[in-house]
């Protein structure tokens, strides 16, 4: 089937992990008679769903939900699959006449919908790619790589986390072959006329540290809620493991290791709030680099939250105004 041409900017809600996007895209979503489409990377995987802070059975009954259960945990899954089928979820809404709302924090995800599915100029497995690889095998090659990327593509680096390999050697290897920054690349891409046209609200806080302490409530609220036994039935199933993508994710990285007996559970819940923390950081790192992303901030003077009633309306004065 031939792809229709998406000519009404599609809403999107972004920001940091715990900054509320799944309250504002429910509350909104209700407003605007939309379906929910994800754009979480780890949202995708099948029985990941304390650790993605997924959205709840009761929550998703709210209003149709789509992206999310769509791949094992033992499958790789990329930003160009994750755009692909995206595109064809909004087109399916939009032919039923409803609103596909996006929501989620991979900024990664978001643009590449938005550019058409274009992840990277380079396609396939390359020669490149893979002498890369083997160098990040080496005891000290991560911090190799990382280091040239730095040194090549300060941009790029800046928004990658070091121990995020496949992240660093794409982005050697779009270097290295074409001799253009990724960075370079990204900002062309930008430049073009948008495949999906969106209008993209961002929440942010006045005061990171209120973010940073409802970050560490809800790590320590996941596990309450059995983050551990999950990953433990993952494991169980041969369904997760460090080798993956899926593996690498936070919180569910941190336990392997608790299983593997490196680390007390103690320790890894303290590294997840540390990693979630650095996560967030680099989130909105990410999207304030956007100057086309609407900022939402979500905390008072006096330290409370806005109602999500209040959000709701900002977000809706938001969508009215002409881009």
């Amino acid at each position: 089937m031939a792809q229709r041409e998406i000519l009404t900017p599609v809403p999107a809600i972004v920001g940091p992990t715990a900054s509320g996007k799944t309250a504002l895209s429910l509350a909104l979503g209700e407003r605007l008679g939309a379906e929910i489409v994800s754009s979480d990377s780890m949202q995708i995987y099948r029985g990941m769903d304390i650790g993605t802070a997924k959205p709840t059975a009761a929550e998703r009954a709210l209003l149709p939900h789509h992206m999310l259960d769509v791949a094992e945990p033992t499958e790789p899954y990329s930003a160009a699959t994750y755009a692909r089928a995206a595109r064809a979820v909004i087109e399916d809404v939009l032919a039923r006449g409803k609103t596909p709302l996006l929501c989620g924090g991979t900024g990664l995800y978001l643009a590449t919908l938005r550019r058409g599915g274009e992840e990277d100029p380079i396609p396939g497995e390359t020669a490149v790619r893979a002498a890369l690889e083997r160098e990040g095998e080496l005891a000290d090659g991560r911090e190799r790589l990382y280091a040239r990327l730095v040194a090549v593509d300060p941009v790029s680096a800046a928004a990658t986390h070091k121990n995020n390999l496949r992240r660093v050697i794409r982005a050697l290897e779009i270097y290295e072959a074409t001799g253009i920054p990724k960075s370079e690349w990204d900002r062309r891409s930008r430049e073009r006329a948008p495949d999906v046209p969106m209008t993209v609200i961002g929440l942010r806080f006045a005061d990171r540290a209120l973010l940073y302490r409802r970050i560490d409530a809800r790590v320590d609220e996941m596990l309450r809620l059995g983050l551990l036994e999950e990953v433990r039935a993952l494991v169980g199933d041969g369904r997760l493991s460090r080798e993956s993508t899926a593996g690498q994710a936070i919180g569910y990285k941190e336990l392997l290791s608790v299983f593997a007996g490196e680390m007390s559970l103690a320790d890894a819940a303290a590294e997840i709030k540390t990693a979630t923390r650095r996560y967030a950081k680099r989130q909105m790192t990410w999207f304030l680099a956007d100057p086309s992303v609407r900022w939402i901030t979500v905390d008072r003077e006096d330290g409370s939250l806005k109602t999500a009633v209040a959000l709701t309306e900002e977000a809706l004065a938001l969508l009215r105004v002409e881009p």
